[in-house]
């Protein structure tokens, strides 16, 4: 069994509210391109699994259902870090999430406690990498340098370094860049399909 986690920014991070925002657009591309060909490179049984955050996270999912249809192997699992993920959500927010709980093959959650502290978030991340083979990550090193707080998968990033330095894990990064390329190709397709030149 294979096993890919997938994670990233949340939404908010990226300062896409709306969820027709076209940015989603060329980030559920990139992850379906991404993810599609580390299936294609499997020859037993995958699982694709994430945490329950708006974001990266749940557009994941999204493709991952999306994907089924040709890889009936593929089993998605979310697995929340503590009892309660958000309960303090908007309604909206939390529709989202329970229907995406909802579809997933796999629902669990870490620490049977409501939110305690970092130290959950720290174990969460350590149970991913143990219960994972590689990691897809869509964050940019470059751009959170720059920044004055991390955002969430800096520390992810962090953790996924040292996982590959002690030689058994692997780390696939998207950027800024790779998904400037995206939307620049996706757009050029758009255009190309309207008779636009």
């Amino acid at each position: 069994m294979q096993r890919l986690w997938v994670s990233g920014y949340r939404d908010y991070e990226l300062g896409l509210f709306d969820p027709a925002a076209p940015e989603i657009k060329v980030i559920k591309r990139v992850l379906l391109e991404r993810i599609g060909t580390w299936l294609n490179q499997q020859t037993e049984p995958t699982w694709l699994i994430t945490g329950p955050q708006a974001g990266v996270e749940r557009w994941a999912l999204e493709v991952g259902l999306t994907l089924k249809a040709d890889y009936p192997t593929l089993q998605l699992g979310m697995v929340q870090p503590f009892v309660g993920v958000g309960q303090n959500w908007q309604p909206a927010r939390q529709a989202a999430l329970q229907q995406m709980q909802s579809q997933v093959d796999y629902l669990g959650t870490l620490s049977q406690q409501p939110y305690q502290g970092p130290q959950q978030l720290r174990d969460y991340q350590a149970f991913m990498l143990a219960h994972s083979d590689q990691l897809l990550l869509v964050f940019d090193p470059a751009q959170d340098e720059q920044s004055e707080r991390h955002a969430k998968s800096y520390y992810d990033y962090q953790a996924g370094q040292h996982a590959v330095a002690a030689g058994t894990y692997q780390m696939e990064l998207v950027d800024f860049d790779d998904l400037r390329e995206a939307g620049e190709a996706l757009a050029e397709e758009e255009r190309e399909r309207r008779g636009e030149w």
